[in-house]
């Protein structure tokens, strides 16, 4: 699958192209068209990249908590290429395919626990704009993370939008990913619309 993006896909070239080309083939097959797109500025991909890099290193909060939260950026923003790429991820790192599946739809799904509906609604919480985040919500979360891993969930979900937001807005869609891995499709959304594009 590839889509029409709204700045065209550049041609990866040079050393450092080539990593990067055996790079995303090697973990996804394909290369990546964030990846092609953002080529044209080497500059802001290498700094998307390192932050990337340096985000995976984060252990104060459980990735599980943290994949399940950009899925809820991803469906919140509709960006097809997260949630594509977010379900495969999660099918890959060994986390509950039904729990990725439906986070689309958690609201109406009873396959998550009290803390991973707090951490979703905290995540759209936060997507939102203005942001709706409560004391309430904040004050259960950090009773139940702590502070550490609070404040890494926090900084998690602002990059999700960062991620998600530039992604949607160059008209990078969904790769087909997940379908390569034989995964059932992600549910729809309902109840809470994705925002306006």
């Amino acid at each position: 699958m590839t889509s029409t993006t709204r700045i065209p896909k550049a041609e990866i070239t040079g050393v450092y192209g080539a990593v990067a080309k055996k790079f995303g083939k090697k973990q996804f097959g394909v290369v990546p068209e964030p990846l092609q797109v953002m080529w044209h500025n080497r500059p802001v991909l290498k700094a998307y990249f390192a932050l990337g890099g340096k985000a995976q290193k984060w252990d104060a909060c459980d990735a599980g908590l943290k994949a399940f939260a950009h899925l809820a950026v991803a469906s919140l923003v509709g960006c097809t290429w997260c949630l594509d790429l977010g379900y495969f991820q999660a099918h890959h790192e060994k986390l509950d395919p039904d729990k990725a599946r439906e986070v689309p739809r958690w609201r109406e799904s009873d396959v998550f626990t009290p803390l991973e509906r707090d951490v979703l609604e905290y995540a759209e919480a936060m997507t939102h704009t203005p942001p709706t985040v409560t004391d309430e919500l904040s004050a259960r979360l950090l009773a139940a993370l702590g502070a550490p891993a609070m404040v890494e969930l926090t900084a998690y979900v602002a990059l999700a939008n960062l991620w998600t937001r530039t992604n949607t807005a160059l008209g990078i869609e969904s790769q087909g990913f997940a379908a390569s891995c034989d995964l059932r499709p992600l549910a729809e959304p309902s109840g809470v619309r994705p925002l306006a594009r």
